[in-house]
């Protein structure tokens, strides 16, 4: 009896080897951004791209190093705040991840970018647009979107070619990517001759720009220009028309969203205009499939950067697969050799870590949408 329990007993223990072999080695992605406050609608509009892109590989079925593995997303809240970013990115890297999806906003992905370096662990942002993110020359830090520099070359043109704006006022949020998307005009503007007739700042927590609006009546614009995010775009748009104030609102891709039209509410009209980096979804190699993915998925249309949070995760997925293996210290070099046709189109990157093909749409408000201006 007892032998025969020894043989049951290793049995056991041999498939439970066997199973322990044959279970999914679980890969974690950590997804950092704003999932509380003004802007956790752009958030979880990430958060939810890059978790459909782990859902179709883990469908399709990825095998590295022999053994099949399974991906997981590990969201963190950073609040679109710099020090806030900092911890989180120390708490992903200390939870073990093998690469990050984000951060969402300019202000949180700079200072975050240093701790990834430091541990070696890739980061790919789907809409920090500064130019300083990947001028800091880390060999972590990547970007699946254009930056600013292109956007406010291609509204510095479209402010003064079609519009024929000639006095144009610049407000920006005095973050990462309100000011450099500003500075990105002004520089622009100054390039094709024009100088603006005013330059006011405030911060990415005001609700109240009666101060800074006043000032720039008196100069007559014909064009404010905005750089920070919707929260405070709509309120400014909405003071703007309260102290008859008729200028053209131009506006980056922060205020380019959905949230922005329902929080301006009957404010924004046809004069209000903004750049995206990216190309209209519609355009997309694949943006129609994934709008009807999504919506099903997540019971919730995408708001902005979704697709590009999608490609995101999959150049780290992808990169893996060439080095068969979810090692960063192994597939992080690949990085460099990733080419595929993503959702957004071709992704592939240059040696600073930007996007080849990064390009810039037009948008335009009218009857309660964004149309694209071809």
């Amino acid at each position: 009896m007892k032998q025969r329990a020894l043989i049951v007993a290793l049995a056991g223990l041999t498939m439970t080897a066997s199973t322990a072999a044959m279970a999914d080695v679980v890969v974690k992605l950590g997804f950092a951004g704003p999932l509380t406050g003004p802007v956790s609608h752009l958030g979880k509009d990430e958060q939810y791209g890059a978790q459909l892109a782990l859902d179709d590989a883990n469908a399709k079925g990825v095998v590295l190093g022999g053994q099949k593995v399974r991906f997981e997303l590990m969201p963190e809240d950073d609040q679109a705040d710099p020090r806030t970013a900092t911890t989180v990115a120390q708490r992903l890297v200390d939870a073990g991840v093998k690469g990050v999806v984000g951060h969402v906003t300019s202000g949180a992905a700079i200072p975050a970018s240093r701790i990834y370096e430091q541990a070696g662990v890739p980061s790919i942002t789907p809409s920090a647009t500064s130019p300083k993110l990947t001028q800091q020359k880390f060999k972590t830090t990547y970007r699946v979107i254009a930056n600013d520099m292109q956007q406010g070359a291609a509204m510095a043109r479209f402010a003064t070619e079609a519009l024929k704006a000639k006095r144009i006022a610049v407000i920006d949020d005095r973050t990462a990517y309100g000011q450099g998307l500003a500075d990105a005009l002004v520089d622009n503007l100054k390039r094709l001759g024009v100088t603006p007739v005013g330059r006011e700042f405030t911060n990415d927590k005001a609700t109240d720009f009666s101060a800074i609006l006043t000032r720039l009546k008196a100069a007559k614009p014909d064009a404010i220009f905005y750089g920070g995010m919707d929260a405070q775009g709509a309120p400014l748009l909405r003071q703007m028309k309260q102290l008859g104030i008729d200028a053209k609102y131009l506006g980056g891709d922060g205020v380019c969203t959905t949230e922005m039209i329902k929080l301006a509410g009957p404010a924004i009209n046809a004069d209000v205009f903004c750049t995206q980096a990216g190309i209209p979804m519609d355009k997309m190699p694949a943006g129609k499939s994934f709008n009807e993915r999504f919506l099903k998925r997540f019971s919730t249309p995408v708001q902005l950067y979704a697709p590009y949070s999608y490609d995101a995760a999959s150049a780290l997925i992808e990169a893996m697969k060439l080095a068969d293996s979810a090692d960063p210290a192994r597939y992080l070099p690949l990085l460099q050799k990733v080419s595929f046709k993503g959702v957004t189109g071709t992704v592939a990157f240059d040696a600073s870590g930007d996007i080849r093909e990064g390009g810039v749409a037009l948008y335009q408000h009218q009857s309660g949408k964004w149309l694209f201006r071809p």
